[in-house]
């Protein structure tokens, strides 16, 4: 069943869910209450959900294309093998969300919260990343594809054996973050501090790369 281009409340949308799993097309959700339904299966493309809420609502497996969603709120929801392409969900919040196998693909994802969510088999690639916090959350062994990590706040994050290919580290809280044995190579490392050196022992780095946190540190090599 489609649905497009309908400005939906929580009754529009439950009397909705009672004949299925509905796919929203350019539908409007902005600032709507839609808290613990059961939206497990549906797909969302086009649709706007600023300041909606979906806290402890039941998405398992939902699709998200190309929607947007300023200060969406998914705290306590959970998001088990969903998928979200091309989205705009800047100033979100994920707050103990279970967020199993979710994928996150070209998401803007700017001063984003995932405090305290459950994240296994978690999947970003190609997200700009700046200013969120994900304090404590787990990429080891992961690809990390084009991720803009700059000014987020990573502090206890474990990035061992993750390899960046590209992204930005670039002005980060890397407090009490591991990099043992990842592969940085490819990673925008601007704006490391004397305190951050030590985080990244074990971890792989070009030559440039070493040169460079050298003359960020402000030591001159002859």
């Amino acid at each position: 069943m489609q649905v497009v281009g309908e400005t939906l409340s929580r009754s529009g949308v439950e009397a909705l869910l009672a004949q299925g799993s509905p796919a929203f097309l350019d539908c409007g959700f902005d600032g709507a209450d839609l808290s613990r339904l059961d939206l497990r299966n549906c797909t969302f493309s086009g649709c706007c959900l600023a300041e909606t809420s979906l806290y402890a609502a039941k998405l398992g497996q939902t699709t998200w294309q190309r929607c947007r969603g300023r200060q969406i709120d998914f705290e306590a929801a959970d998001l088990t093998d969903a998928r979200f392409q091309s989205c705009d969900l800047n100033n979100s919040s994920w707050r103990r969300a279970h967020l199993a196998s979710l994928t996150v693909k070209g998401c803007k994802l700017t001063g984003a919260s995932f405090e305290e969510a459950a994240h296994l088999g978690l999947c970003f690639e190609e997200c700009l990343l700046v200013g969120a916090d994900l304090r404590r959350m787990s990429f080891r062994k992961a690809r990390l594809i084009q991720l803009d990590f700059g000014d987020a706040d990573l502090a206890a994050c474990d990035f061992r054996d993750a390899v960046f290919e590209g992204g930005s580290l670039r002005g980060a809280n890397l407090k009490q973050a591991r990099f043992d044995n990842a592969d940085l190579r490819e990673a925008d490392l601007g704006g490391i501090t004397l305190a951050d050196i030590k985080l990244f022992k074990g971890a792989w780095i070009t030559p440039r790369q070493a040169a460079d946190l050298v003359s960020e540190l402000g030591l001159r090599v002859a």
